[in-house]
């Protein structure tokens, strides 16, 4: 059954019940996808499955009351306990950014899922995963996960809206971990798509990749810990933008948190005039694209910093009211289980003027970083581990070291870059996670970075 099917009846539901609280929207889904999960060569999942359902999201005075449910039968029912949700908490006013309403039916997909079968998915899979098990016998374990998903959403509030919209996405994640008696490494690599499946064709080189530095790692020096002027490739670059600056854009934990809405004030300059950051689901074909968010509202581009200075953040529409700002059309879920929050779309730091080789002049010892094994922030602070790494030694790449780890405080970290790529790339591997929403796709990008002051940790002098 497509949830098209059940347009005039989500009509009527909104016509009858809209004068019962201040604003509704009822949002409908279908997905279909596959999951295949190879350990070290070994079937663990091999499954396809289809979900459908829905939420329902009331406000009054303030309030918000929410329901989901995956019986389409049972849209009534959890519409009156929304509505009677949110009349319970309501005492305040609601303020929501005015949004003009949109009748829309678009589509983002460009190939049939159906298309390729099941078997020749696994197929693939069990080909990286025979190119990680053979780069060298040190390969103890291999892990190789594949994921696709379409989905179809039906979405329709009481000032008018209707929108009906569906996409597609693809993922593939390889990894490899070697051993050399006590010492274990890991190499990953992680692809995405939201335009065909044959993007995660012919990626062999990659894949190869991955379990190459596991192997090269296993022998490897480790870091030196200490303050080093370190350049960083795209996509470290592009985690950074992402983990360490874009969140603290979204609003919903700006206008909770005044310290740091404080910290976050428009105007505010964080870094040199080269410094131009982004984030927007209007860029199509970007894991993060859409045409609307999950509360209606037209996809945009938003430029957080202009030239050095804060001059942007990330809304939903409650957020954008209470903020007296433009509405970004950030507000999105993971599907229909989850209310939509503010989320990044693609976040991406603009390209710069410096050719990527001048970056490493005049650095007499520093750490060139690429890739990205993993990561965490708290707040402002933030940790990345980097895939593979070398020194800098009198402007030259020298020995590869490994175990690197980039630390610090995002908005020092904004005001240390000396100097901006003019290459660019787009990672679309990003699995973003938030308020126990996690694996939403997104994609970022970014340039070459060289930052100073930066604090790598490795071994201690001691």
């Amino acid at each position: 059954m497509k949830i098209w099917q059940v347009k005039d009846r989500i009509l009527s539901l909104v016509r009858k019940y809209k004068t019962n609280v201040d604003f509704f929207a009822i949002r409908l889904e279908r997905s279909q996808g596959a999951d295949i999960f190879l350990r070290s060569g070994k079937v663990e999942t091999l499954s396809t499955g289809i979900s459908i359902g829905g939420q329902v999201r009331a406000c009054h005075k303030g309030g918000w009351g929410f329901a989901s449910f995956n019986d389409l039968s049972s849209l009534e029912g959890k519409l009156q306990e929304a509505i009677a949700a949110a009349k319970w908490v309501g005492n305040e006013e609601t303020v929501l950014a005015a949004v003009e309403p949109v009748q829309a039916k678009v589509s983002l997909i460009k190939e049939d899922l159906d298309r390729i079968a099941l078997v020749d998915k696994k197929n693939l899979c069990a080909h990286y995963t025979d190119i990680l098990r053979s780069v060298s016998d040190r390969i103890f374990s291999t892990a190789v996960r594949y994921g696709d998903c379409t989905q179809q959403v039906i979405f329709a509030n009481t000032e008018g809206t209707i929108i009906e919209q569906e996409w597609a996405d693809w993922e593939m994640r390889c990894s490899a971990t070697a051993r050399n008696e006590e010492i274990v490494q890991t190499g990953r690599e992680t692809f995405g798509s939201r335009r065909s499946y044959t993007d995660l064709m012919n990626l062999d080189r990659q894949v190869i990749g991955a379990a190459q530095r596991a192997v090269t790692a296993l022998d490897l020096p480790t870091v030196q810990g200490n303050t080093y002027t370190v350049v960083i490739d795209p996509i470290l670059a592009g985690l950074f933008v992402h983990e360490a600056f874009g969140h603290l854009s979204e609003a919903d934990m700006l206008y909770e948190n005044p310290d740091m809405l404080e910290t976050m004030s428009i105007g505010r300059k964080f870094g040199s005039a080269d410094l131009q950051i982004f984030d927007g689901a209007a860029t199509a074909d970007h894991r993060g694209s859409y045409l609307y968010d999950d509360e209606g509202v037209p996809a945009t581009t938003t430029q957080l910093i202009e030239d050095g200075v804060l001059v942007g953040r990330l809304h939903s529409r409650e957020t954008a009211g209470k903020l007296g700002e433009k509405v970004t059309g950030n507000a999105r879920c993971l599907d229909y289980h989850y209310p939509p929050i503010v989320r990044m779309t693609n976040t991406w730091i603009g390209r710069g003027q410096t050719s990527v080789a001048d970056l490493f002049n005049d650095i007499p010892v520093g750490v060139y970083a690429k890739n990205w094994q993993g990561g965490m922030t708290n707040g402002e602070m933030f940790t990345f581990t980097a895939g593979e790494a070398w020194m800098i030694r009198n402007g030259k790449i020298a020995e590869p070291v490994k175990d690197v780890t980039l630390a610090g405080n995002v908005f020092e970290t904004l005001e240390d870059i000396e100097a901006i790529g003019d290459d660019f790339l787009w990672d679309e591997s990003g699995g973003c996670g938030k308020g126990g929403q996690s694996g939403l796709a997104v994609g970022c990008g970014s340039p070459s970075l060289r930052i100073r002051n930066a604090i790598v940790g490795g071994e201690s002098h001691g």
